[in-house]
């Protein structure tokens, strides 16, 4: 190999763009990149001139096969790969595609990301075997446990930055390889845990009571009807299922209420027909459901008096609906009253709602696929999910028995 020698400037060509330069004692690598138009500038970390030379032609060789590869030298950081996926995600919020609630799913799945991986990593340092540790670093730092269908969907998420970013050449992967997890090793007992009992429930409909009392709790207008609207908002969700999104974005004009017959004990029951926008839905699907609780529906729209049908149900303005931050607080002041003390600890928060009425509905007898469309999800997650209660169905059918009375009827025990 022939080096072209620039006299007395301490500079050494080894090929076209590529040079060793001395400063001070030491010598370096500095190497012209065409498609980056920058120069990549490096310490080879030896005062001799002969092993500089070695160092700085493998180095030329690395980098060459890295710009066949199309690896980009520079790299932007993650945090700046995950803003570059988000503002990719906005557009299509803008564009009706998908909810402002997913995308702030989204977000808070990369945040997750982000604390683990380190915001100011180079994004083309990262390896296929860089989300190796992820699911153990979630598990240890959730204060309340993971479920692994939360962790499956932050792996989605996750890959879907990536294949985007590969797709801009911002990084040489266009996946991380995650660990597998058994498949019910997490799901069954967090979701147990975060399950109110029936017990749990009735108490905690009884301390709501108490915690919308004007007299006992001294309010003004607008705090009675802030906690109405919680206290219904908690009623409506242990009965429909709906998940967050949905709940909050209901307008009236997609609710009717029907009086149903109950058998031979001629009992009426009022259900709600509740009509879920594909664009309120997390699945971007129209469905209908009937839930029981109709009465609830009635005695809040009486209390809110709403001034047009397409208001929002939950919303003191029609317009605004009320945020996440307001139900919980409300939620874990209700909570705290009915004395389940322990909640924080089990994970008791309003989506423990959704979970109450899965349990509810299919310890009744419902199969997990009616159950499924109750919710707008599919027949493989709720028996994924809720395993544990197909397991506490199969034990009640091999126990179930029965006698006969003295007029030779059977009687179910």
């Amino acid at each position: 190999m022939s080096h072209r020698v620039k006299a007395n400037d301490g500079r050494i060509w080894l090929f076209d763009k590529v040079l060793v330069e001395q400063r001070g004692e030491y010598w370096h690598f500095r190497m012209w990149l065409d498609g980056e138009n920058k120069y990549v500038r490096e310490s080879l970390k030896t005062k001799n001139l002969e092993t500089a030379k070695k160092r700085a032609e493998d180095r030329y060789i690395e980098l060459r096969s890295d710009q066949k590869m199309g690896k980009r030298y520079f790299s932007i950081t993650v945090e700046d790969g995950v803003k570059m996926y988000l503002a990719s995600k906005q557009q299509i919020v803008d564009l009706g595609t998908i909810t402002k609630g997913r995308l702030g799913t989204i977000k808070t799945h990369l945040n997750h990301w982000l604390d683990y991986i380190n915001r100011d990593t180079r994004l083309k340092d990262l390896e296929r075997n860089a989300a190796e540790g992820y699911f153990t670093y979630r598990i240890k730092h959730s204060k309340h446990g993971v479920a692994h269908t939360t962790l499956f969907n932050e792996q989605s998420t996750i890959n879907s930055m990536m294949s985007f970013l590969f797709k801009k050449k911002e990084s040489v992967v266009d996946a991380f390889d995650f660990p597998k997890l058994s498949k019910y090793e997490i799901d069954n007992e967090i979701v147990r845990r975060q399950t109110l009992t029936n017990d749990e429930y009735n108490a905690l409909t009884k301390a709501m009571r108490t915690y919308v009392d004007r007299e006992v709790n001294n309010l003004d207008d607008d705090e009675y009807m802030m906690r109405q609207m919680a206290r219904h908002y908690v009623l409506i969700a242990a009965n429909a299922g709906l998940r967050t999104g949905e709940q909050q974005q209901l307008r009236w004009c997609d609710v009717k209420l029907k009086a149903h017959d109950q058998g031979v004990a001629l009992q009426s029951k009022l259900l709600a027909e509740i009509f879920v926008r594909k664009e309120t839905s997390k699945v971007r699907k129209d469905r209908k459901l009937f839930c029981r609780g109709g009465h609830y529906f009635k005695r809040w729209k009486e209390l809110a008096k709403p001034k047009r049908t397409t208001d929002l149900m939950f919303s003191l303005d029609g317009t605004t609906r009320i945020s996440n931050r307001a139900i919980l607080y409300h939620f874990h002041r209700m909570v705290k009253l009915a004395g389940i003390e322990d909640h924080e600890a089990r994970g008791i928060v309003p989506y423990s709602l959704r979970h109450f009425m899965v349990t509810q509905r299919m310890l009744s007898g419902l199969s997990p696929q009616q159950v499924a469309e109750m919710c707008g999800t599919s027949e493989p997650e709720i028996r994924k999910t809720y395993y544990h209660l197909i397991d506490d169905r199969r034990l009640a059918n091999a126990v179930a028995d029965y006698r006969r009375d003295k007029d030779g009827r059977i009687i179910t025990i």
